[in-house]
């Protein structure tokens, strides 16, 4: 899992010839207009090959040869029709990391070679409420990197599925150096969504936080919590995962199915994150919060939640509550404490053969914790059959 290595640093001089070359290649574009990738062409198939037409960029796009994308369960419903129809042909993939190619004459912070990513936003309205206090994320005309009208083509969106990407400069990070470019990738999803209601709920040392569920979500959230200086409990229904769990950085594990053991975690957290992704009840978890406590939904179930006692609520003063992906000044914040803390994802490497493979086991819950698709793979010849 080593990417390319980054370039050294450059000093001014060559830092205005870069830009110069930059603005000179995309006047004349250099960029091909047709880039491999792997999505679904038809309702109900499976991803296979194909060629998708990237947009020319302008003066503030970057363009980034993408190394890999990490694979969502959201690329799963997206792909399969379960969160509602969406245009064929569809890539999926919103947590991809790469390097950049060329710029627009307007972008003067970003190096060619320098590493960059791009996660679950591609643009957004700039003018509402959400997007002038830096909540992009809540914008109610936020473009997704896949599956979302394009305003600059009038085109779908599609994602990182592929070898290329061009995308506005106020939508790419920066991805530290230190950090290992594979298991980066899912922080641009798994790692944000998971920092963002920490942050939100000012988790620091001393807070008892508790996680529901150690999947992709999750694992990234005990991971940060713990970085952050909190008592971390993990929530699971597997035994097997007790060991797991206190090496992701948990100091307690309670097992959901032993009656004693959810008895003595009683009142014992501020705040519990929760992972599941399937219908659940959440009754005997909210007695586990103190007073003022909040329980977080991440995950969006594949169906209707049970009803909640309102008395739960109303006699400790609980909040439930949900959370989205952060802004892109929050991303980058997630991703400069990850770089300070070490903290990647635990992933699985793919190659493009083996992707509708590794959706299935998804699907399964048969990935410790995160699989990412190496893009090099993509354009393989030894790989057409994908």
């Amino acid at each position: 899992m080593i990417g390319r290595p980054v370039p050294p640093p450059l000093n001014a001089v060559q830092r205005i010839k870069k830009h110069a070359t930059a603005t000179t290649a995309l006047t004349n574009s250099a960029v091909p207009r047709q880039v491999l990738a792997l999505g679904i062409e038809l309702e109900d198939g499976p991803l296979t090959k194909f060629h998708i037409e990237r947009r020319f960029p302008g003066a503030r796009d970057v363009v980034i040869d993408l190394e890999f994308c990490g694979l969502c369960h959201s690329d799963v419903h997206a792909g399969r029709g379960e969160w509602g129809a969406k245009e064929l042909p569809l890539v999926p993939g919103h947590e991809m990391v790469g390097t950049v190619r060329e710029v627009g004459g307007q972008v003067r912070d970003l190096d060619i070679g320098a590493r960059v990513g791009v996660g679950c936003l591609v643009d957004s309205c700039r003018a509402c409420e959400a997007c002038r206090e830096g909540l992009e994320q809540f914008c109610p005309n936020s473009v997704g990197t896949y599956g979302a009208s394009d305003p600059n083509t009038g085109e779908y969106t599609q994602g990182g599925y592929s070898q290329q990407i061009v995308v506005n400069r106020d939508f790419v990070l920066n991805i530290p150096e230190s950090l290992d470019p594979a298991s980066a990738a899912p922080l641009l999803c798994a790692g944000i969504t998971s920092y963002s209601p920490l942050r939100h709920h000012n988790v620091g040392p001393g807070s008892k936080v508790g996680v529901l569920g150690l999947g992709g979500l999750g694992h990234m959230a005990v991971k940060l919590a713990a970085a952050m200086g909190a008592h971390v409990t993990v929530f699971t229904r597997s035994e097997d995962k007790r060991e797991s769990a206190l090496g992701l950085g948990a100091e307690t594990v309670v097992n959901s199915t032993d009656t004693a053991q959810l008895e003595a975690a009683a009142d014992s957290l501020h705040l519990l994150i929760d992972t599941v992704a399937v219908p659940h009840e959440l009754g005997t978890y909210l007695r586990t919060l103190k007073r003022d406590g909040a329980l977080v939904q991440l995950s969006l179930p594949e169906g209707p939640m049970p009803g909640i006692d309102a008395g739960a609520l109303i006699f400790k003063r609980l909040s439930y509550t949900g959370s989205l992906i952060g802004s892109i000044a929050e991303t980058q914040e997630m991703l400069d404490f990850c770089a300070e803390h070490s903290i990647t994802s635990d992933i699985e490497l793919v190659d493009a053969r083996s992707v509708n493979e590794a959706w299935d086991r998804m699907v399964a819950g048969d990935v410790k914790y995160r699989f990412v698709l190496d893009l090099a793979t993509l354009g393989d010849p030894a790989k057409e059959d994908a």
